[in-house]
C-alpha cells in the first residue's frame, strides 16, 4: 500500500528524531549540520540510517512518514510533543 510499509513502530534515537524534524522544515544536510554542530558526513550517515530503518527510499517519503507517524509537527497539521524543543 502506498504511504507507507512499515505496520509497527520503528525505534528513532532522539538525534535522529531531531534530524527527522529539520528535515521536514527544509533544511539541507549541510544545514542541519551547521544547526547541530556536527559534520555534514554525521548528518549523511544519519540520514542514510533513518531511512533504512523507517523504510523510505527519499526525504519526501521521510516526511510523509514522519507526518503519518506523528514524529513531527508542521505548521498546526499533526502537532505532536517532539523532544528537545527548548528551542
Amino acid at each position: 500500500m502506498a504511504g507507507g510499509k512499515s505496520e509497527t513502530p520503528v525505534s528513532l534515537s532522539d538525534r535522529e528524531l531531531q534530524i527527522i524534524d529539520l528535515v521536514a522544515a527544509g533544511l539541507t544536510n549541510q544545514e542541519i549540520a551547521g544547526k547541530l554542530e556536527i559534520s555534514k558526513r554525521t548528518v549523511d550517515n544519519h540520514i542514510s540510517n533513518i531511512l533504512t530503518k523507517t523504510e523510505t527510499d527519499n526525504r519526501v517519503a521521510l516526511v510523509r512518514w514522519a507526518l503519518q507517524w506523528g514524529k513531527v509537527c508542521l505548521n498546526d497539521v499533526n502537532c505532536c510533543t517532539l523532544p528537545n524543543q527548548n528551542e
